[in-house]
């Protein structure tokens, strides 16, 4: 029994918090320009010296692009906010819907809104001692993944009574992800009123210096693109297949080859019926909805191309929520 005038002590739970990159609040240039601002400052995402970076970020990224990319944002808005805040907050609700009682599920953003440190003192409050922090990027990059890390370490800093807390390691290879992406990929490709000649697998670019550096994410895109295309070639044996690097920024040397120039030379050789799945992602964002659905199949019609399917992430399809399920539950074994 509590003595009296004690504060009220909420029962132990265990927290699951479903983490992505991030999104403005609005369309609108002045939303972008606040989230690009955070975003572009993080030094895990830009790694060029803050004194040659900082003007260009302040004096010419951030009065150009900004109206670029609303007018980008502007094309995918939903009702319930961008596509990925949209079905970031569904595969919260769907996972909740799944784990029960057993874990108390909420969902924030690296950049932008809903924040991850205000998500992690929500759990907290709310009775929380046991937490597990899933970044949903099934590659490990340092500009993805580790920056989640900084957040959740610097929010960590400022309680006294800090939460157990885990987090869901990348999950490229594992065999419940290659298994979801094969059967939600092979049910669209069944969908489509065409047959593909080639399926593009495009992944999020990043500059060409961070592998040598010793980020893993390009091997570990490359593995998932192997694993997943040996799996589809069993029910698609004459579907020929592509992995391609797409979103490239800056003047660097970036992954290749780019997504962009591919689904061009496509066109221009012959290729009349092209399908493309972005399987670095975890849910459908402004870069597939708008870079690959919407330019990516001016860029391939305008080459010659005929035929052109955009495929949706796993988003809270049967499949992607099998999988989530099966990987947070694993991570949270022996917490519940």
């Amino acid at each position: 029994m509590l003595p009296a005038g004690h504060p009220p002590v909420q029962s132990p739970k265990v927290g699951v918090l479903l983490v992505n990159l991030g999104t403005p609040d609005a369309p609108t240039p002045s939303a972008v320009r606040r989230y690009l601002k955070q975003f572009l400052s993080d030094r895990r995402v830009v790694e060029i010296p803050r004194l040659v970076w900082w003007p260009i970020l302040n004096l010419i990224i951030l009065n150009t692009r900004p109206r670029k990319s609303a007018h980008a944002y502007q094309q995918v808005w939903t009702p319930d906010g961008s596509p990925l805040a949209a079905i970031t907050k569904a595969q919260a609700a769907a996972l909740q819907a799944r784990l029960g009682e057993g874990a108390m599920v909420s969902w924030a953003m690296r950049y932008g809104n809903p924040a991850l440190g205000d998500e992690v003192k929500k759990l907290k409050d709310a009775g929380c001692d046991r937490i597990l922090v899933a970044p949903l990027y099934p590659q490990y990059s340092g500009a993805t993944t580790a920056t989640v890390m900084d957040a959740l370490g610097a929010s960590l800093a400022k309680m006294r009574w800090q939460p157990a807390v885990r987090t869901l390691p990348p999950y490229y290879d594992d065999p419940v992800h290659i298994e979801a992406l094969r059967g939600d990929i092979a049910r669209q490709l069944k969908g489509l009123s065409f047959v593909p000649e080639v399926l593009l697998l495009s992944f999020h670019g990043m500059p060409e210096r961070t592998l040598h550096l010793g980020d893993p994410y390009h091997c570990q895109c490359q593995k998932t693109a192997r694993l997943l295309g040996e799996a589809l070639k069993r029910e698609f044996p004459d579907l020929r297949i592509e992995v391609t690097f797409q979103s490239r920024f800056g003047r660097a040397k970036w992954l290749e080859p780019a997504t962009d120039a591919v689904l061009a030379a496509e066109g221009a050789k012959g290729t009349r019926r092209l399908a493309i799945a972005a399987p670095g992602f975890s849910a459908d964002c402004l870069e597939t909805r708008e870079e690959l659905a919407i330019r990516g199949k001016e860029q391939f019609e305008e080459a010659g191309g005929e035929q052109f399917a955009a495929l949706d992430c796993l988003n809270t399809s049967e499949a992607g929520m099998e999988m989530l399920d099966i990987l947070i539950r694993r991570e949270i074994g022996g917490w519940c």
